[in-house]
């Protein structure tokens, strides 16, 4: 079928096949797609609903199309995605950034009131928090790792673009890569934390977001785990450890951050009111 060229009567029709498809939200999916195809503001479609557009336009637009009709998410087909503010290049090699992981960047943001010196970010992906801390703190050197050398790559790429030159990013499957000795007052990671069996991971983005970035054994605590037993010997004395997890799983991370000697311990909720950010105090 034909697209319509004018710019209402393509937002009516883009509008009304996403949400036959399924989308959670196909106006402004559709508007999206449109304002990047035509390099305009949102305004200009309100604006000039009576324009039209090029066939070359109207091809690519198309094709924008059809990859969300398939459920790709929209980040991936525009290669872009905001987070703190920060516009981010995004990857089908990492996680897409999300509202709530800004959770984990506000409870670090006070811990850091509280003790100076450098922040560890680990399973960094496309550098999103590492980047959100370090443009909040300009005086602290921040490292972000990653075990794939493809999201070290563009996690590098949003720091040049962005001008942040407090953050470094290399590869590493967790600690394994990070020098003997070296002392964190902050080490922040949103590991995998999702079951191999939810049923959520055939639903939405995640279906296809990279499964090792999402998927952890243990009901999703394994890596959780990891990071937890190691950090103590990379963090200073009183420094935090802070975990982004599931919202039902607070009062594991907490257990297993307890059973560790960790002091402190406590849990901080997203915007929408999920258990979200649990924080434990190293004191050895």
């Amino acid at each position: 079928m034909s697209l319509p060229a004018r710019i209402d009567e393509l937002t009516r029709h883009s509008t009304a096949v996403l949400a036959e498809s399924g989308s959670p939200s196909p106006a402004i999916d559709a508007a999206v797609l449109l304002c990047h195809v035509l390099e305009k503001p949102r305004s200009y479609l309100l604006t000039w609903p009576e324009k039209t557009l090029t066939e070359s336009q109207l091809n690519r637009f198309a094709e924008l199309l059809n990859r969300r009709q398939n459920g790709e998410p929209i980040a991936y087909i525009l290669g872009q995605r905001e987070f703190w503010s920060l516009p981010l290049q995004v990857s089908s090699a990492t996680l897409i950034p999300r509202p709530d992981t800004e959770s984990l960047v506000v409870v670090a943001l006070e811990k850091a009131r509280e003790i100076t010196g450098p922040i560890l970010d680990l399973g960094t992906g496309t550098g999103a928090i590492a980047l959100a801390l370090a443009s909040e703190l300009p005086d602290t050197c921040v490292t972000g790792v990653d075990l794939q050398p493809e999201a070290c790559e563009l996690a590098q790429r949003n720091a040049a673009r962005l001008g942040i030159s407090n953050v470094s990013f290399y590869q590493s499957n967790w600690f394994e890569n990070i020098n003997k000795g070296t002392k964190f007052a902050l080490i922040v990671s949103n590991p995998p934390y999702i079951d191999a069996d939810d049923p959520h991971l055939q639903c939405g983005d995640v279906r296809f977001e990279p499964l090792s970035a999402l998927v952890a054994a243990e009901q999703g605590l394994a890596d959780i785990r990891t990071i937890a037993v190691a950090a103590k010997q990379y963090l200073q004395p009183q420094g935090w450890l802070l975990f982004e997890h599931g919202y039902e799983q607070a009062e594991s991370v907490r257990g297993l951050l307890q059973s560790l000697g960790y002091q402190s311990i406590h849990t901080e909720q997203d915007d929408s009111g999920n258990d979200r950010v649990t924080v434990g105090c190293f004191l050895p």
